[in-house]
């Protein structure tokens, strides 16, 4: 951003997804100024009525998650120079969500694929039980860990182009998430989750573009994951068929 800019054009979404639209303002411009910065602004000085999310603005609960200039992004950890085109920044609210006002998306969809996709832990053991020792070098731990730094930002459910044109699709995060479970020792439901994610809407929905991995905040990959589905799924297909 050019040390001299003094003010930013910014449009913003306004209203639902069916009868909103975005709307123009003009926003100070301020060294390691981020997009929650700007929104914030706007909010405190100029409309009040202004609906968005955010809660710990360090990159830890993923609530301010929205789209910027098209881009998934959390919008505490985007300055505003990295976002920025030909002075102007468009921020709407996340896609692929049902939008309840401006900003502000409905993430039940979003976490009724998780339930979908069983992704809750199924317990081995009961509390009475002494705890299992699990390996932390063991191969399936460590293809568990990657996927465990998932915050439910929905950063890659929104950059999903299966989810927009497939609304059943349990999407990039469930999938992770039923990935996770499947490699997790502790956890007692392996043939319940591939039952689940190999179904409708399910990992073989996944047309591998590659955008949640790409866009994800955290580095993580969902499409290693889904991958993973895949082939699991497969395996106990033909397994059962014999």
């Amino acid at each position: 951003m050019s040390s001299d800019l003094a003010e930013l054009e910014v449009s913003v979404w306004r209203g639902d997804a069916v009868s909103g639209r975005y709307e123009d303002f003009r926003v100070p411009a301020h060294d390691n100024q981020t997009i929650l910065d700007v929104v914030s602004w706007i909010q405190q000085h100029l409309d009040p009525t202004l609906s968005y999310r955010y809660a710990c603005r360090v990159g830890m609960c993923g609530s301010c998650a929205m789209m910027v200039n098209g881009v998934p992004r959390w919008t505490c950890r985007t300055h505003v120079k990295v976002a920025l085109q030909d002075n102007r920044i468009s921020i709407g609210p996340l896609r692929n969500l049902p939008v309840i006002k401006d900003l502000a998306t409905d993430m039940d969809p979003f976490f009724d694929k998780w339930v979908a996709a069983e992704g809750r832990h199924h317990p081995s053991r009961t509390r009475d039980e002494p705890i299992e020792q699990i390996d932390p070098e063991d191969a399936a731990r460590l293809e568990a860990n990657k996927g465990i730094e998932c915050i439910n930002c929905s950063v890659c459910y929104a950059a999903c182009d299966t989810v927009a044109g497939n609304a059943d699709y349990l999407g990039p995060a469930a999938l992770q998430r039923a990935w996770t479970l499947y490699n997790d020792a502790k956890d007692d439901g392996r043939q319940a989750i591939l039952d689940a994610v190999s179904g409708t809407g399910g990992c073989h929905n996944c047309h591998s573009q590659g955008s949640c991995s790409h866009y994800c905040p955290n580095d993580l990959n969902p499409m290693a994951a889904i991958a993973g589905l895949k082939r699991a799924t497969a395996r106990s297909f033909f397994k059962r068929s014999k």
